[in-house]
């Protein structure tokens, strides 16, 4: 097995560990994850409009 894959399964075993014991933890991180996500879109939005006009 290569290194990449044992990673990957690790992340994956830590990620259901993560939901299952800890769920509320989880969804605050998550809800941090999409509001980071859709304040970088929103930066981009914002940064081509302002090139547009």
């Amino acid at each position: 097995m290569t290194v990449k894959k044992t990673l990957t399964y690790a992340a994956w075993a830590f990620l259901i560990y993560f939901i299952a014991f800890r769920p509320q933890a989880a969804a605050s991180v998550g809800k941090g994850l999409v509001g980071l996500i859709g304040s970088v879109g929103k930066g981009f939005g914002d940064f081509f409009s302002s090139l547009i006009t």
